[in-house]
């Protein structure tokens, strides 16, 4: 097949870059469901604290770019929740004539409440656009030998400025997104995911002491996967650590969860326990990253290419 002919289209979450637009956003997220007006309020407070509006979408179309100036085709961009929605990569990619198509969630465990409808909305959008690629849905890739080896990268960074203030070692809690733990029960492979994804991140970086907690819990009265960050950090206290490295694995870019939940909440939280949290850098578009989904794409277009 003509190289011309095949592409790689990345989702994500999709995020608001202006506060006006955080309620559209919010409706988005919920299936048309409205929020209680106070929690609006509290969501549109922290995307003001983080500077008005998330830079998710920026550094999607960045990672896009690398990503194909790498592999030598083209690579779309689709969020599910906000600009550019999935419906209008499906649209474009039709449009490009693109025939073959190896999709990559910008989410690297696999859940059900993720890239469950990552691959619903995608779906969807192909039917109404009543156009035939042939897909190559990347169902989860947490455990690429290049993803570890990225994550890796940054968390010994981190440790090297973190213990030059410290003089002693770190302990580092490794995050990721929660999910409702009735998702789990019914057999979801995530939450096992993410254990693997910190365990090889911490094998790679030679780590002794560290653990994994979540974050980000919906607004609802459900119970949600744990322990949860808060917890990870009174155990700390407890212990008489005043010092912990927080490693988002689950989240690959920077977001509102990354840039509120941790570096603020988490942080204020903190502090009221005698513990300093510090984090490290997110993936964003750093080579190591853009060399993952190179591996990632590449593995399931060599054929094609052939």
């Amino acid at each position: 097949m003509a190289a011309d002919k095949w592409a790689v289209l990345l989702l994500a979450h999709g995020a608001p870059d202006r506060l006006e637009d955080v309620p559209e956003f919010l409706l988005n997220v919920r299936g048309g469901r409205t929020l209680p007006e106070h929690a609006v309020k509290e969501i549109v407070h922290r995307y003001r604290l983080i500077g008005g509006g998330s830079p998710l979408a920026m550094i999607t179309i960045r990672q896009a770019k690398a990503l194909a100036d790498r592999l030598g085709c083209r690579v779309y961009v689709g969020m599910r929740n906000w600009k550019p929605f999935i419906a209008d990569a499906v649209r474009q990619l039709d449009e490009d004539g693109v025939e073959r198509l190896v999709v990559i969630c910008l989410a690297p465990q696999n859940s059900r409440t993720s890239i469950g409808l990552y691959r619903k909305h995608l779906t969807q959008a192909i039917e109404e656009q009543a156009c035939h690629p042939r897909v190559d849905f990347v169902e989860s890739w947490h455990d690429t030998s290049e993803l570890i080896a990225a994550f890796s990268e940054k968390v010994a960074a981190a440790l090297e400025r973190i213990e030059e203030v410290t003089e002693e070692p770190v302990p580092i809690v490794f995050t990721a997104h929660s999910v409702p733990q009735r998702t789990i029960d019914e057999g979801d492979s995530y939450q096992a995911q993410v254990m693997e994804t910190a365990s090889f991140v911490a094998k790679r970086s030679g780590l002794d002491d560290w653990r994994v907690a979540f974050q980000s819990q919906g607004m609802t009265a459900e119970p949600w996967v744990g322990p949860a960050v808060e917890t990870e950090i009174d155990r700390l206290a407890v212990a008489g650590r005043r010092h912990a490295l927080l490693v988002p694995i689950s989240f690959v870019s920077d977001n509102v969860e990354i840039l509120y939940d941790v570096d603020i909440a988490f942080r204020q939280y903190g502090q009221g326990k005698g513990v300093t949290v510090w984090r490290s850098e997110s993936l964003n578009d750093s080579p190591l990253f853009i060399a993952a989904l190179v591996a990632v794409a590449s593995a399931r277009m060599q054929p094609a290419r052939l």
